[in-house]
């Protein structure tokens, strides 16, 4: 009978394997955040995400275009959530005043 090596586990975890909590405080900071663009980033984010997706579509790669289609239509999203929490347009505003009467 031939007896099969044996594998040594290791039971510790390497540094890198901290929970999540620990890596949580490792990264706070006092500094602020910067202020997001808004609608801007979104729609440039949201052309090349569908740039991409036309590209690896042409190319063949069905999924990998699933993929940059689904990151568009995340930006697509983002974009439609801006315009309806967005302020009311000047024109919008003497209309509106005109049903308050």
């Amino acid at each position: 009978m031939q007896s099969s090596p044996r594998t040594i586990v290791n039971l510790h975890r390497p540094k890198s394997a901290r929970p999540f909590a620990d890596r949580s405080k490792q990264w706070t900071s006092n500094v602020p955040r910067p202020a997001s663009r808004g609608s801007q980033n979104a729609q440039r984010s949201y052309e090349r995400y569908l740039a991409l997706a036309k590209a690896q579509a042409q190319a063949g790669d069905i999924v990998g275009a699933e993929n940059y289609y689904q990151h568009a239509e995340h930006y697509f999203r983002s974009m439609s959530s801006d315009r309806e929490a967005a302020p009311p347009v000047f024109g919008r505003l003497g209309a509106d005043r005109k049903h308050d009467r």
